[in-house]
């Protein structure tokens, strides 16, 4: 992006004990759930409906990449923040995401996803993203 105005949203969780995994910290799995829930809340905030988007246009928004850095384990009944913002959207739609225990001002984990525009039933990739989409993500 541009300019200095960046969109983010926050939404505040609390680690289940099914998230676990046998040494009794969040299974690495689930943080990418977990940024689902925010990216999905991102764009919520911002208008976008991506499911409703698709019946109207038949073009879908599929994960192409995705990063994660684990730096401090969440463990059962942590209750921590996970904000998503977005970092680009004309290509593609660049997410980044941070994992902070409340209460503590450290990272716990970051990460990234991509998503491209493709058109279906052709599963054709668009080498831009919607005006509508564009613009609700990028002020």
């Amino acid at each position: 992006m541009n300019n200095n105005k960046q969109i983010s949203y926050e939404v505040k969780l609390t680690v289940p004990f099914h998230d676990l995994d046998p040494m009794h910290i969040v299974w690495h799995g689930n943080y990418l759930k977990y940024f689902d829930i925010a990216r999905f809340g991102l764009f919520s905030s911002a208008g976008i409906d991506l499911y409703e988007f698709y019946k109207k246009t038949n073009y879908l928004f599929p994960l192409t990449k995705t990063s994660t850095k684990h730096i401090i384990p969440l463990q059962y009944n942590d209750t921590f923040t996970c904000k998503a913002t977005v970092v680009e959207a004309q290509i593609k739609i660049v997410i980044d995401f941070e994992i902070r225990r409340l209460g503590s001002s450290k990272v716990c984990t970051k990460g990234r996803g991509e998503q491209v525009a493709v058109e279906y039933p052709e599963m054709e990739i668009m080498f831009e993203i919607p005006e509508k989409i564009r613009k609700a993500l990028v002020p």
